[in-house]
Formats: C-alpha cells, structure tokens, sequence
C-alpha cells in the first residue's frame, strides 16, 4: 500500500483520480473549497497543501478501496505498471468470477475477465504471487478454449495449458503441475490421440501429487478413453471402479457424471438395457444443470437411442435438442460430436 510522505498537488490531484471523482464532488469528499482542488489540479507539485488539509488527504487515502489504491499508485508511478500486478484483490475476485462463468458456459465475459490480466502483464516482470494468478488465469482460459473446441495451435487449450504448467512448475507447486497434466491428456484424448491419452490417465491415477477425487476422475477417462477405442468390456470395468471411488468420496456430480460414462461403455458394447439403465441414473442424479451437462447427458441418451430401430427417431429428436443448445452456447467440440453420431448412423 503506497503511503505518502508530504503532499503536493500533484499527489492530491491523483488521488481525486483514483477515487473517480470530479473536482467538485472530491472538494466535498475531503470538506474543502472548490478553489482548493482547482489549484492543486492546476499547480500539481508546485504547491503543497497546508498540515491540516494534509492529514485530511491521508484520511482520504487510509480509507479508500484497495482498487482505489491501485489506481492511486499506477497514476503516481506508471514506471511500476510492468513491474506487478496493480491489484492482486480484484484479480483474485475476477478470476472466481471467471470461474462461474465457465461453469454456465458464459465464454465471452469469462474471456473478457481473465484477458483483461493477461494482456496488462508481462509474465517476467511480475513477483511470484502475480505469477501464480497469472498461472490460474490461463488454466481457466485453457478450459474456456478446450470446451469451445479450440485444442490444438498457438491459440488453444493445450499452448494455455502448457504456458501455466511451465509457470507452476517454477513456482514449485506440484499439484498445480499434475492438474494440469490431467487437463492436458483430456486435450490428447479430445484430438483423437486415444491410446496416449489412456496411457497418461493410467499414470495420473496412481499419481499422488493428485487428490484422491481427481486421481478417481483420471480412471474414469481411461475407461472414457478405451471405450472410445473400441475395448468397451475392459472400459466398463475401470469405470465401475472409478465410480465406487465417487460414492466413498461423496463427491455426487462425479458419481453421475460416471454413470452417463457407463452408459456409452454398454451401449459400445451392445448391452443397450444396461445402457439405458445407467443412462436413466445419470439423468436423474445430476446436480448441475448446466447448458454444457445437459448436452453432454442428451448427447449420450440419443446415442443410446440411435442404437436400436425402435426408438430410432426419438434418438434423433433427443440429438437435435442437444445440438441446439451446443449451438447456442458455443460448444462447438460437442457440436462436432453429435454430427459424428449422426453421420455415423446414417452409415
């Protein structure tokens, strides 16, 4: 927190800015004359308010929001805008609301949260609690990219992921590290890369940098992974046991979200009452309903029902509404998805 010494008018006159005043409404503030403000406005360090006005300019500034402060400081000191983060409180607090935001699959305004730090900030010039910050906005700009299908180049998911897994790993933070890893082979398994994918979920599933909740998710999308290849008997089998895991954990969203995973084992191996069964799980289990859930649940549940004649149309049906919600949320990787599941039936 920058403090001030002796005041002058041009440490005044910053201050006026940093609170977003008018000259008149900080002549209020501080319960002195119009001219007073004017002069210090026209003057800057050339003159120096008298001791009394400057004890009341330190109560202003004592009492003023840590934004405030930052914008005080960057006005007095632009040398020092490169050098950290102005405010480390307003871009934890924007980086929980980016958090949210990708939660309801509000892209745009999450995009707009986090790049308003990532462009402010040069990674090199800033001390390591910037850095950590700056590691975690791009982890959630990762997943803003990942789920709008852009994985792979210069700007996508995996270059965000790697930019902030080279960024935890100078801060020395291993678990950081290993999420990331995670997130990474769930990129590899997006692009189609299914056995190097399974292999990585393997190892991050004994590995103990992880939490036991997100070791249980890395077995779960091995099973995710195999199944997609093709080896849906061996799949259902990882994935029951990731699944006991969930319940022992009481971790309810994952224990769902495992069986809609079952779901699409069975249904690759043909057992489609099994299919069905744990599909019906998973669509009454769920207790997040958000636009990115909710079509990854229909697009599974008209996969299943695309598999027999009987209820053929009733999966196509179930599919358009999917696609419409992926549509209108951007969800382009799940876009792509149900196509393939189309295109794939109609062959």
């Amino acid at each position: 927190m920058v403090s001030v010494q002796h005041w002058s008018g041009r440490e005044a006159s910053a201050l006026r800015a940093a609170l977003r005043m008018s000259t008149r409404s900080f002549a209020d503030h501080l319960g002195v004359a119009l001219r007073t403000v004017a002069k210090w406005e026209s003057l800057g360090a050339e003159t120096q308010p008298r001791p009394d006005t400057q004890a009341i300019l330190d109560t202003a500034l004592a009492r003023a929001d840590s934004a405030a402060h930052a914008r005080f400081e960057a006005l007095l000191f632009p040398e020092r805008k490169s050098a950290r983060p102005a405010d480390y409180e307003t871009w934890t607090e924007d980086i929980e609301r980016a958090v949210v935001c990708v939660s309801r699959q509000n892209f745009p305004f999450a995009s707009t949260l986090l790049n308003r730090w990532l462009g402010r900030h040069d990674p090199r010039d800033i001390d390591d609690k910037g850095l950590y910050l700056y590691g975690r906005s791009l982890v959630l700009l990762g997943d803003v990219q990942r789920d709008q299908g852009a994985i792979l180049g210069p700007l996508s998911a995996r270059q965000s992921y790697l930019t902030a897994r080279d960024m935890f790993c100078e801060l020395d933070i291993p678990r950081r590290v290993a999420q990331i890893e995670l997130s990474l082979a769930v990129v590899q398994e997006m692009s189609g890369q299914l056995e190097v994918s399974a292999r990585r979920y393997e190892q991050l599933a004994r590995d103990e940098r992880l939490s036991r909740r997100d070791r249980a998710r890395a077995r779960l999308w091995v099973g995710t992974a195999l199944s997609k290849e093709g080896d849906n008997d061996y799949a259902t089998e990882v994935m029951a046991a990731a699944t006991c895991e969930f319940e022992e954990l009481g971790e309810p969203e994952d224990w769902s979200v495992a069986h809609q995973k079952l779901a699409l084992a069975h249904r690759g191996a043909g057992h489609l009452d099994q299919a069905l069964h744990y599909i019906d799980i998973a669509r009454t289990t769920g207790t997040v309903d958000s636009p990115m859930q909710r079509v990854r649940l229909d697009t599974a549940y008209g996969h299943i029902l695309l598999s027999d004649a009987a209820t053929r149309n009733d999966g196509l049906s179930v599919l358009d509404q999917a696609a419409q919600v992926a549509q209108q949320f951007g969800l382009s990787h799940q876009l792509r998805s149900i196509e393939g599941i189309r295109k794939g039936r109609q062959g």
